[in-house]
């Protein structure tokens, strides 16, 4: 917006660049000092716009002409624009400064009162019909207030803005017909949109310009009006923290920015606990928990924080969980944050605090529980300052079901056993008890069979379980193959036309087979289930070999005699 037709007469003093004077045949007879910049006007223009001015001009001693502003909203910059108001000189307001002058126009007072259509009345027109109308415009005019905070604040600036904000954030994205910015390639919530269309995130990116401070107003707002979904909410913050919060693994080198993160962080903390529907991924809040333990963020703000992780613990990774130690004297990682957050996802220590019904788990979370600790416990088990203690108090807080099988368990025992080799015989053994070697897929226990680390006595657990399990196997096996010749059936050809009566034949043993009309025969207990069924009694009972070899020949005399005896009944 432009105000004012006459051209510019001010001159600078190019050496020094502290005065400022209008240029005019008449010679200037008031001066205004703002941070030691002088200017030099005249009074008839300048007091008959501004009150404050005029009561200064007043008070001022006959010695001097002087005027000195304190603390001007702008400094000169914004001053030297006031003045050329007063001129009637042309000046342009834009986003970047209507803040600034306003405030200034509040500080000299420059109302209706003391004369019509003055600063404070025009700035206040192009304000809301203009910056509050613009997205982009409010969110510039936003950030600005920052500067100026108690004067934004009192002359309801910030309020304003962070309104109009809040409100085009609920709107229907169909109903968006302004330019916004969108430079994610993959959006979590839409995928990819499609060409024309508008997400309905698309108003996060444009938000992240905003300071910490007044992103944290205006994300109160938003959710206030309850009109955006928990998920949309969630994406919102975690874009704002990618782009402030620096992919930190390891302490801050320096405390630089340490202060600027604590407060992001105790902010975002606090928009998760204003609204149980804001939706963040536990990776996420993992994040925000690590920087959290980096900056010295106040335990009570982690505790709620913690809880949160807690409930949705399955949907996390390994790496996410290798949170650095407060106190880096001791172990490398938190290893008692993860035994924290490991008890209140089974324990629901946090339904209990809050006094709520404690909630059954899906047994199908226990086990990505079980995996998930496994992984976290090779990682950690490389640690050689990580007390026994710790490590089994955490694998044993994981139920038996959640771990339907030990090879997870068995690599970070196995991990744990190689990184701390001065482990004695009796330590060896309380850090295998971990395993269940019945629970060992057949790859793990060959593995463990041949592993050198294990004491003598595992290893002997795992060798005749795998015995057991191979003998178990043969057994099924046969059982399988008895099923299978009991349901066969084979064809014979019929002699004659008139066949019409069953016939039986008897068997070398006594057994018969039964030959129906229709010419098919079914089959009686085979000699081949009896030779197995003669092999397990003989392994069970004792049985010398001599008594099985005069069976077997017992069995081919009889065999013999029978077939002599075979015949055919042709009717």
């Amino acid at each position: 917006m432009k105000l004012g037709s006459k051209p510019d007469a001010f001159q600078s003093d190019y050496e020094s660049n502290s005065v400022r004077c209008i240029s005019s045949e008449l010679v200037t007879d008031f001066t205004v000092v703002v941070d030691e910049v002088k200017f030099h006007l005249h009074k008839f223009p300048i007091l008959s716009k501004s009150n404050r001015l005029q009561k200064l001009a007043l008070s001022a001693s006959e010695d001097t002409s002087d005027v000195l502003l304190v603390d001007f909203p702008g400094g000169p910059k914004v001053f030297e624009i006031c003045a050329k108001f007063c001129y009637g000189m042309t000046v342009s307001i834009s986003p970047y400064n209507v803040v600034a002058v306003r405030c200034a126009a509040e500080y000299l007072e420059m109302t209706e009162d003391v004369d019509r259509g003055n600063l404070i009345f025009k700035i206040d027109v192009f304000f809301n019909s203009s910056i509050l109308c613009s997205w982009k415009d409010s969110i510039i005019a936003l950030q600005t207030t920052t500067a100026l905070r108690q004067l934004s604040e009192d002359i309801q600036i910030t309020a304003r803005c962070v309104e109009s904000i809040a409100s085009k954030t609920a709107i229907d994205p169909s109903s968006v017909d302004w330019s916004y910015t969108y430079n994610r390639k993959l959006d979590a919530i839409n995928n990819v949109p499609e060409v024309g269309s508008v997400p309905k995130d698309w108003w996060i990116e444009d938000l992240c310009e905003l300071d910490i401070d007044v992103y944290k107003r205006v994300m109160f707002a938003v959710i206030s009006k309850k009109r955006v979904d928990g998920d949309v909410l969630g994406e919102a913050l975690k874009t704002y923290c990618l782009r402030w919060l620096p992919d930190c693994n390891d302490r801050f080198e320096s405390d630089e920015h340490v202060e600027k993160y604590k407060s992001l962080i105790e902010s975002m903390i606090c928009l998760l606990k204003s609204d149980n529907g804001v939706d963040c991924s536990c990776s996420f809040l993992l994040k925000l928990l690590k920087v959290s333990v980096l900056v010295g963020v106040d335990q009570s703000l982690r505790h709620d924080l913690v809880t949160d992780i807690s409930l949705k613990l399955d949907e996390a990774s390994v790496r996410d969980l290798l949170i650095p130690v407060e106190n880096s004297q001791t172990t490398v990682y938190d290893v008692d944050l993860v035994q924290d957050l490991v008890d209140r996802f089974f324990n629901r220590k946090c339904h209990e605090e809050n006094g709520s019904d404690l909630v059954l788990i899906n047994p199908r979370r226990c086990r990505i529980i079980g995996l998930l600790i496994d992984g976290y416990l090779a990682e950690v088990a490389r640690d050689r300052n990580l007390p026994i203690s710790v490590f089994t108090a955490l694998s044993r807080s994981i139920p038996d079901a959640a771990r339907p099988v030990h090879d997870g368990i068995y690599g970070a025992v196995d991990v744990y056993l190689k990184e701390h080799p001065t482990l004695t015989k009796g330590e060896k053994k309380k850090v295998c008890e971990l395993i269940d070697v019945k629970k060992l897929s057949a790859h793990a226990s060959i593995h463990a069979a041949q592993n050198d680390r294990l004491p003598l006595r595992t290893v002997v657990q795992i060798l005749f379980h795998e015995q057991v399990r191979a003998a178990a196997a043969i057994k099924d096996a046969a059982r399988a193959n008895l099923a299978v010749e009991e349901d066969w059936g084979i064809k014979m050809p019929l002699r004659s036309k008139s066949l019409r009566t069953p016939s039986r034949m008897k068997l070398n043993d006594g057994d018969e087979k039964e030959v129906a009309a229709g010419g098919s025969m079914r089959l009686l207990p085979s000699r081949s289930r009896r030779i197995l069924e003669r092999f397990w009694v003989v392994g069970r009972h004792g049985e010398s070999k001599s008594t099985g070899t005069s069976g077997s020949s017992q069995s081919k005399s009889s065999s013999s005699s029978s077939r002599k005896q075979q015949r055919y009944s042709i009717s």
